[in-house]
């Protein structure tokens, strides 16, 4: 286990946070693609999908790899952006067009988001502060909430 240590703290580091959203990403979509989905670089550590939503503003389909959290009946996904300032894009589209499909495990899935607020949002926060402690990190270095939606199958 302290190879998850090793990488939590790494992945709470200010250097991290300016370079994993430009690296992370496109190594995550290159060996998606090149192990035709069944691959995520990143779900190394933690699992993973990646995430085609529908553009807030163009209307295209836009593709993401994101870290996940697996619960019974679907997922958590966190727009903790890295500890950056601004809500990732791909929340702003989920709260545009809540129906979406992930890659997950290679298999392609129809889903339907819902963000978390008030209690449900608690207690997913706490859920995923003890799955991924970073989290903590993340959310005391922006002002804004990051947002928690959970996934599920349509």
């Amino acid at each position: 286990m302290i190879g998850v240590r090793v990488v939590q703290k790494i992945s709470s580091t200010r250097g991290f946070v300016k370079v994993a959203p430009h690296v992370v990403p496109a190594l995550d979509r290159a060996v998606h693609r090149l192990t035709r989905g069944k691959v995520l670089l990143s779900a190394q550590m933690l699992p993973g999908v990646i995430l085609t939503s529908t553009g807030a503003r163009s209307g295209l389909p836009r593709r993401t790899p994101l870290a996940c959290m697996p619960e019974e009946g679907g997922w958590l996904l966190i727009g903790s952006n890295f500890g950056r300032t601004d809500h990732p894009a791909w929340t702003h589209n989920l709260l545009a067009h809540p129906d979406a499909e992930i890659s997950w495990k290679g298999a392609d899935i129809p889903v339907h988001a819902q963000l978390l607020v008030g209690e449900e949002r608690a207690a997913a926060w706490k859920a995923l502060l003890a799955f991924w402690p970073p989290y903590a990190t993340y959310q005391a270095r922006v002002e804004r909430e990051i947002r928690i939606f959970r996934i599920v199958r349509r």
